[in-house]
């Protein structure tokens, strides 16, 4: 192997793991807010009720702002050293705005106006750290290296779900200052390198095999994987956020729960790198796709396990079918949006996540979980949106793939 390819393959896997850094402190910090939510919406005297409206608020925005933060990606991203500094200007006004809020907080029910001001201000702003840095990944990458980098960017984000319980249990009872400082300067710092990585990645040759182009309208194919991912993202949202826990509960204690719920991250932790070699040859629509089925399979055995063994097992193989599918996602959608439109396809999938996490708190706000005519909507739903989807996408992949085949004999 060449002094070349060596450099390259190096700036690859620091790209890779600088993105996972990225995530994972993200994700702790969105972890951190949501923990300390309740009890500094009751300083500013914001009922406790009114906590669920303000998280469904923010996945609403969020809905918005990624693609729109993609969009702008697209339009950045060619102008080297741009993309970083954009991401690190509007990342330093989102983590003064997170930083802020405990502060103002203590300071009583007359601050109330400005506390949920600061939560949109950060909530618009931190969407920059979502899609645009994973459009660097199709912007100055070949594509063979995409489907590992998505997922070590996932990584981050599958270790802080799997660390989250803990987290809850670690700070809530500790001042929440401390905690909302220590985010906010992680994550700056963080954010600010993305600069620095972004002008390895365009010093290396692969970025010259690709011209920039100006981005195109999508056409049926992206939109139905946008659909697709709604659904997916739907039907993790309802069986981990809401099912999850009421299946442990049957053989195990509530305290318990802190040990057990990790375990669907573990599985989504290492699925992916696997998967990863799966989706470089074969595509991310066929990896989603059977990953949605699997998932679906995995989910009815949690639904029917006989004990706590069968049930680790059951959680162990959804969380690794959720890891395939985000990974494959995010490398499906790199290549759907190769003719200059990566931050709008990947924005997208993010939007997907927000609008699926804001109907799963608009289910939980409702008490649809605690009405027994709705139960069974709630149990079977996590099955019928994995399997539908997956088998929608497995026809589109196989259509793609007989194309291809047709367009070759031609």
């Amino acid at each position: 192997m060449s002094d070349t390819a060596m450099t390259a393959d190096a700036t690859t896997n620091r790209t890779g793991v600088y993105l996972a850094v990225l995530q994972l402190v993200f994700t702790l910090g969105w972890t951190t807010y949501v923990i300390y939510l309740p009890k500094l919406a009751a300083q500013v005297g914001i009922a406790p009720t009114a906590v669920i409206l303000i998280l469904m608020l923010d996945q609403a925005i969020f809905t918005i702002t990624d693609t729109a933060m993609g969009i702008a990606a697209d339009r950045i991203a060619p102008f080297v050293g741009r993309l970083g500094a954009f991401v690190g200007i509007v990342t330093a006004v989102s983590c003064a705005a997170f930083v802020a809020l405990p502060f103002v907080a203590g300071t009583g029910p007359g601050a109330q106006v400005w506390f949920i001001a600061l939560i949109v201000v950060w909530v618009v702003t931190s969407s920059a750290l979502r899609a645009p840095p994973l459009t660097l990944l199709g912007k100055h990458r070949a594509k063979p290296a995409i489907p590992f980098l998505s997922a070590l960017a996932m990584l981050g984000y599958g270790l802080a779900g799997a660390v989250s319980p803990y987290l809850g249990v670690v700070l809530r009872n500790h001042d929440a200052r401390l905690p909302f400082v220590i985010s906010g300067v992680v994550l700056l710092l963080t954010a600010l390198a993305l600069s620095r990585v972004e002008r390895d990645l365009s010093q290396q040759p692969v970025s010259a095999e690709k011209p920039a182009e100006p981005a195109k309208p999508l056409g049926q194919m992206p939109m139905f994987f946008v659909a697709s991912m709604v659904l997916l993202s739907l039907g993790y949202q309802l069986h981990f956020s809401i099912n999850s826990a009421p299946f442990f509960l049957r053989f195990a204690k509530p305290d318990d729960l802190q040990w057990l719920l990790p375990v669907f991250w573990i599985g989504f932790n290492i699925a992916m790198f696997p998967a990863s070699v799966v989706v470089k040859h074969r595509g991310g629509l066929i990896v989603m796709g059977a990953a949605g089925l699997l998932g679906a399979l995995a989910v009815l055995g949690a639904e029917f396990a006989g004990n706590l063994n069968m049930l680790i097992a059951a959680q162990f193989v959804a969380g690794a079918a959720w890891g395939c599918m985000l990974m494959s996602a995010v490398a499906a959608a790199l290549a759907i949006g190769d003719t200059g439109a990566e931050g709008k396809v990947v924005g997208l999938v993010f939007s997907a996540l927000a609008l699926a996490t804001f109907a799963r708190m608009a289910a939980v706000a409702g008490g649809l979980q605690k009405l027994p005519e709705y139960a069974p909507l709630l149990q079977w739903a996590p099955v019928a949106c994995w399997s539908v989807a997956g088998a929608g996408l497995l026809v589109i992949a196989a259509s793609r793939v007989q194309q291809g085949a047709q367009l070759r004999r031609v």
